[in-house]
């Protein structure tokens, strides 16, 4: 579904991404590992058109994203739950909904998803007519999930969903995450909680300062030795 050929990014003179490939197949769950400041979210910027690779080549079901405006990748099925969540915190809940289902014309559809958001989180309907900015870290993160759902996506990039957020509020975003990709949609994620990625990933890429050095089946990863010193504790 997405193919990233040999991606260099540059900010300024610093060379943020080295030659990075990856592969997601339609269905599945990757996820993209390593430290802060590897180069995770360069990554997703990337792929969603915020950044521009200097070389490289990102084919999305058979287009070439490099030459494509944000807006358009978003309409082609593609959208991003960004890193810190980014919710419009002078918006409602429900006008933050809204503004997920920007680009679409299709009311009734969009009706179907808003309820469908409600159905899969009950807190946002409590406080569909609070301000985005009151809510606490974890419903924000709902919001911003629900935000990237209205857009009806085939594949969803997911930026540290779990960052800042209590464990036990940890494990329901992973529980929601393996839910929307069991209804259907493809997912990758950036995840600095190695484990409760690799738990529910199908396919791991492991990135240090810009470049992949490993790759494989998540669960082949997750009890690899040396995934296991360096992201998971020893």
């Amino acid at each position: 579904m997405l193919k990233c050929v040999d991606i260099e990014v540059y900010y300024g003179a610093i060379h943020a991404l080295k030659k990075v490939s990856i592969e997601v197949e339609q269905g599945s769950i990757v996820t993209l590992i390593g430290a802060n400041g590897a180069g995770k979210t360069t990554t997703l910027k990337t792929i969603s058109g915020l950044l521009r690779p200097r070389q490289g080549s990102i084919i999305y079901k058979n287009s070439d994203l490099t030459k494509i405006a944000p807006e358009k990748i978003v309409e082609m099925g593609l959208s991003q739950v960004p890193e810190g969540r980014r919710v419009f915190a002078s918006m409602t809940v429900l006008e933050n909904l809204e503004m997920g289902a920007y680009l679409r014309k299709d009311k009734k559809a969009m009706a179907d998803d808003m309820e469908n958001v409600f159905h899969r989180f009950p807190r946002l309907l409590e406080r569909r007519k609070q301000l985005a900015g009151t809510l606490s870290g974890g419903e924000q993160q709902m919001l911003a999930i629900g935000r990237a759902l209205m857009a009806r996506p085939q594949l969803m990039l997911m930026d540290e969903p779990s960052m800042g957020l209590a464990p036990l509020l940890v494990k329901e975003i992973f529980e929601i995450i393996k839910d929307i990709n069991e209804k259907g949609t493809t997912i990758l994620l950036v995840e600095q909680n190695a484990h409760m990625a690799l738990s529910i990933a199908h396919k791991a890429y492991v990135i240090e300062t810009g470049e992949i050095v490993l790759e494989g089946e998540a669960q082949t990863l997750m009890h690899s030795e040396e995934v296991k010193k360096a992201y998971l504790g020893g």
